[in-house]
């Protein structure tokens, strides 16, 4: 996933560097994840790159804090155990939807600790941390604190009876503390209600830096185009007043605080168990994943006048990066390079209901695989439906719909059909001496409404509307279509009018040439097949179409299907299969696995009397035992297991 040689920013050019938000490691991303952040990027990444701008796409696994300790807990495995399988159970469906990182890194490593530990001692010189002590929830029977992560209840603000002491992911509310929680209970031991007891901890003096913040911020979000709903939510932070927030927790598994701070022993031990919240630490990982990276990571990274930091992620996480990450930058006192974009989603629902990770509801990521639909469908439907200014709807009509009438139907004929033509004995491959009339002006329209969609599709990409950009493209490809139709593309126009005929073959391959380039960052693999068939290189997407990039005698490959129908019959085996949560799936899955076992049992029962022979080896046993439901599976299998692989008809 990425190039392999190592990209540095160059002088005078404009250099991009990306992020997404890093995904906690212990979950199985969901739809709305991908879309939210790591494909968004993956699409912008591709467009700089095929624009030609040094661009460097980072993104890693966030492996350390609370939500790590829990889940290892529930899976009875080290918090490094649980990392190692989650970070390639990530990386994996990643690579499977063609998400083209620089590097995907992870947080726990000694990198990240020696760049948080520098930036909270420059916090600490600068006089931007306090210590405070402060009643947190505390289980007598494990006989520890409670971090935000272990204790839930019902919210404070909205009344959800299932919020986390860090979040409610009903109102998505940050801004209170686990005891506000009504009727809370340890996580680990829902019986067992937490107690109050007294506890230090080192707080981020955010309202020392509300000054900095509210400039900055001002600044960025005009010049850099924020997301409107990333504007808003900073802003109603910054209205509130910023208030000091707590920057350690009572966790093993973290970045340890760094004892030579302090000058009193009494203070060193009272420290020592403690670890960096994942929010004060998770942003930088960023900074250490390139470090990883490059050891000039400094370039990227230290170099605010020549690089342009664009970061995408899903609202929920926009405070941590508009306050919280760059409060810590600023605080240091230090050069950074500080967000320039910020491009935040809204939800993609799933169905009229909500995915949600915790709770297992929706399409995950390897659910995605595994129902055998190509990647280029999944990637050309979750971004032509990005959640971009409001909530938007998984549904598997229009996620059918999708691929048979504008993949298949737009752009897959359209590609199919000229080159089908060029291959056939008219032209045996090669590409028609269409010089003559290549400059009639009966053309001048085609080329006219070819380039002013694309001077829409930059405008697009440009300010990060991936949305549109993606509409834009599949317009241009109608615009191929269009030309064809209105000139008449058959055997006949060869037959009867040659050189018209070389002309509009000409122009047509030029617009498909066009295509690979343009679809590039939302299609990989379909603009990979059509350069293929072209046997042409990659065509950075220009300013301006000539529409002569392909010459007169160019040879040209064979060719090949884009896209494949999908029954519509489908839409019910598919909704019916992630109708539920996880544990429901796996539930049918075993009461289908139970009902083949017996069905093979009563076959095998009836083949055994029919033969007697009494001599040979058990069918029952053997089909039973082959059937039974998987009782000891790894939480990632029951994600996948059971679905159905699913024979796409080709047309």
């Amino acid at each position: 996933m990425g190039s392999n040689d190592t990209i540095l920013p160059k002088h005078g050019a404009r250099n991009i560097l990306i992020t997404s938000a890093l995904p906690y490691v212990n979950n199985v991303p969901h739809l709305g994840n991908i879309v939210g952040s790591v494909l968004s990027a993956d699409v912008f990444s591709r467009y700089c790159k095929a624009r030609g701008y040094p661009t460097l796409y980072i993104c890693g696994t966030d492996e350390y804090g609370t939500a790590t300790e829990t889940k290892a807990i529930e899976d009875k495995v080290t918090p490094r155990e649980l990392c190692d399988k989650y970070a390639k159970v990530h990386a994996d469906i990643y690579e499977w939807f063609e998400i083209g990182f620089d590097i995907f890194g992870r947080t726990s490593t000694s990198q990240q600790q020696h760049i948080v530990q520098h930036i909270f001692r420059k916090l600490y010189e600068n006089d931007y941390l306090v210590e405070k002590a402060s009643r947190q929830p505390y289980c007598v029977k494990h006989e520890s604190f409670l971090a935000d992560r272990f204790i839930e209840g019902t919210c404070p603000k909205c009344g959800y009876d299932d919020a986390r002491g860090d979040q409610c992911d009903s109102c998505g509310s940050v801004d209170y503390e686990p005891l506000d929680l009504i009727n809370p209970r340890c996580k680990v031991d829902p019986d067992v209600t937490p107690v109050a007891r007294d506890t230090r901890h080192i707080h981020l003096r955010l309202e020392k830096l509300q000054a900095e913040i509210e400039e900055w911020s001002r600044k960025t979000s005009a010049e850099g185009n924020w997301s409107r709903n990333g504007k808003i939510i900073t802003e109603s932070w910054l209205k509130r007043g910023l208030k000091d927030r707590g920057i350690t927790r009572d966790l093993k598994w973290g970045v340890p605080i760094p004892l030579d701070v302090f000058s009193e022993e009494k203070d060193r031990e009272i420290y020592k168990d403690k670890v960096f919240y994942v929010w004060f630490d998770a942003c930088i990982g960023y900074v250490s994943i390139t470090a990883n990276y490059t050891e000039d990571w400094e370039r990227w990274w230290r170099d605010p006048e020549n690089v342009q930091l664009y970061q995408f992620m899903g609202k929920d996480n926009v405070p941590f990066h508009t306050v919280v990450f760059p409060a810590s930058q600023i605080g240091t006192g230090e050069k950074w390079t500080m967000l320039h974009h910020l491009s935040t989603t809204e939800y993609l629902n799933y169905e009229g209901g909500k995915f949600s990770k915790s709770r297992g509801v929706g399409v995950f990521g390897n659910n995605a695989q595994d129902t055998k639909v190509p990647a280029d469908v999944w990637r050309y439907y979750l971004l032509k439906n990005r959640p971009e200014t409001g909530d938007t709807q998984f549904e598997w009509r229009s996620f059918i719909e999708n691929n048979n009438s504008e993949l298949l139907a737009k752009l897959g004929n359209f590609v199919n059909r000229v080159i089908k033509l060029v291959n056939s004995k008219i032209y045996n491959s090669v590409i028609p001496d269409y010089g003559t009339r290549y400059a009639d002006p009966m053309f001048d329209k085609a080329k006219l409404d070819i380039n002013t969609y694309l001077k829409q599709y930059l405008a697009d990409m440009e300010s990060v509307s991936l949305k549109a950009g993606v509409q834009t493209a599949m317009h241009i490809a109608q615009a191929g279509n269009n030309f064809l139709q209105s000139n008449g593309f058959d055997n006949k126009l060869a037959d009867n009018e040659p050189e018209k005929a070389a002309a509009v073959t000409g122009i047509a391959i030029n617009i498909i040439y066009l295509c690979a380039s343009i679809f590039e960052p939302y299609l990989p693999a379909t603009s990979k097949s059509i350069l293929e068939q072209l046997q042409a290189p990659f065509l950075v997407i220009p300013d301006h179409w000539t529409a002569d990039d392909i010459k007169p005698g160019h040879r040209i490959g064979k060719a090949k299907y884009l896209f494949s129908q999908i029954d519509p019959k489908m839409e019910e085996e598919w909704r019916t299969l992630f109708g539920g949560t996880q544990a429901e799936r796996l539930k049918k899955e075993e009461e289908a696995a139970r009902a083949a076992a017996k069905k093979a049992a009563i076959k095998a029962r009836k083949a055994e009397k029919k033969s007697k022979k009494p001599e040979q080896a058990s069918v029952e046993a053997t089909a039973t035992e082959g059937a039974q439901p998987i009782t000891n599976q790894e939480p990632v299998d029951a994600v996948t297991d059971g679905v159905q692989q699913v024979t796409l008809p080709t047309s």
